[in-house]
């Protein structure tokens, strides 16, 4: 049979070896450089986002006795100031004032019209009859009801109106208390001098340019990485039959997959964000509403989700924690650096029987494709909980609507995650190939 492998000369092969070592290496410092800065970007975005749930909380929002006290003063308050009788209203006025003065003057002379058994009694009695024309003041009536509308639609009148409600309303503000007012003060803040900005509209807007332009560059960083692994992928599959450089080939790829892997524990993995995005409903013919209320936001890298479980006082959460730290980090680096050493090593080594169970045996107790498995479940069965959920809370009629949206997405840290999981299995197929190659060249040499 013949053989179809590549030998060449001794300096052919250091050469091809130092280009190799070249190539990879500019791709390693690539991978490397957009990993970390990737890293970077995924923590900042988790701390931007956290303010704005925060900010934008419901708990400060459509929860807060203060927001509904000052969007409901600020309609009243509007229309005190706005306020005016209108034709209609000073005719109906006028109407109910008369007739207050039809049913005093009626009950004034009723009560003076008694039967009077006391001397002084029948004189006023007769006083009255001789002084007063009830007719002729139940004729007036309408003058006086006239006098009294105008006199009280007076600029002057109105404004003192205007003074006595507001000064009640002002009163009754004072009056109203939050518990959350004070930390929610506090917070705002901290977190407008933290941003620089003065009012929660321009820190969401001045938070939105940010966060988008962070997943941007994220995603930019995300791309190059996926290309430099494939570029890796594609340099062993066209060398895959030079054994001179296939040494170098595995190290570099393997240094690449611990870049991988590390931006892949570090980085965020899933982000539950479920919020209400405006609520709205009308008031003394205003239109009231809040938007952009966070119901729910949570974003983790699974590193982090570890820190979690372990910090839990429950048993069996600790022990979750410390399961998925092992089988899922520490055991890729573990298999990672045994192969690598088995590949560098000399005989004597490569035939110690715990390197050799790393290098061919714990693949089985290896996690991380079950982890990514897994976190696809989650992120499936957690966003189709919460569009359910969150359905439950559109509505939409003549008083009330509202309008629910769900964020929740699969973020860079998890591609990269299953990027590595990819890379892994190529690096098995590498292994086995290098392995099969030595294992060809002791039978010849021997």
């Amino acid at each position: 049979m013949t053989d179809h492998t590549s030998y060449n000369t001794p300096s052919a092969a250091g050469k091809g070896n130092i280009i190799l070592m070249i190539v990879l290496s500019a791709l390693l410092c690539i991978e490397g450089y957009c990993g970390y800065h990737l890293s970077e970007l995924s923590l900042q975005q988790e701390r931007l986002k956290e303010d704005y749930s925060t900010i934008n909380n419901i708990t400060f929002g459509i929860f807060s006795i203060d927001q509904w006290r000052e969007k409901i003063m600020n309609v009243v308050n509007g229309r005190v100031e706005d306020f005016k009788l209108t034709r209609q209203q000073r005719k109906s006025m006028q109407t109910q004032v008369e007739n207050q003065l039809h049913a005093l003057v009626a009950k004034t002379a009723a009560t003076m019209n008694k039967p009077q058994k006391s001397l002084m009694g029948k004189l006023k009695k007769l006083a009255f009859n001789a002084v007063v024309d009830v007719d002729d003041i139940q004729a007036q009536v309408p003058t006086f009801a006239r006098t009294i509308i105008t006199k009280v639609n007076s600029p002057a009148s109105t404004r003192r109106l205007k003074n006595i409600a507001t000064s009640k309303l002002d009163q009754l503000e004072r009056q109203t208390y939050d518990s959350t007012g004070e930390v929610h003060a506090v917070l705002v803040t901290k977190i407008y001098r933290k941003y620089q900005v003065k009012s929660t509209t321009e820190l969401n807007q001045k938070l939105t340019r940010q966060l988008e332009d962070i997943r941007t560059v994220t995603y930019n960083y995300a791309y190059i990485m996926f290309g430099c692994v494939v570029v890796a992928i594609l340099l062993w599959w066209f060398l895959r039959s030079q054994v001179h450089l296939q040494t170098v080939l595995f190290i570099l790829s393997l240094l690449i997959a611990f870049v991988l892997l590390a931006v892949g524990v570090t980085a965020s993995l899933i982000e539950v964000d479920a919020r209400i995005g405006s609520m709205s409903f009308a008031l003394l013919g205003e239109k009231l509403g809040f938007e952009n209320q966070v119901l729910f936001y949570q974003n983790k890298s699974l590193l982090e989700v570890i820190q979690v479980l372990v910090a839990q006082p429950k048993p069996d959460a600790v022990l979750v924690g410390v399961l998925l730290f092992v089988f899922v980090i520490v055991l890729p680096i573990l298999i990672l650096v045994a192969t690598g050493i088995h590949v560098l090593a000399g005989d004597r080594l490569a035939e110690n029987k715990v390197l050799k169970y790393l290098a061919f045996e714990s693949g089985k107790w290896n996690m991380a494709d079950v982890m990514v498995v897994g976190i696809g479940m989650t992120y499936i069965g957690l966003n189709g909980i919460l569009k359910s959920q969150l359905s439950n809370l559109n509505i939409h009629n003549e008083v009330l609507t509202t309008v629910t949206t769900n964020d929740s997405s699969l973020q860079p840290g998890f591609l990269i995650f299953v990027a590595y999981v990819v890379y892994e299995i190529v690096l098995i197929r590498m292994f086995k190939h290098i392995t099969s190659l030595k294992q060809q060249n002791l039978a010849l040499a021997q």
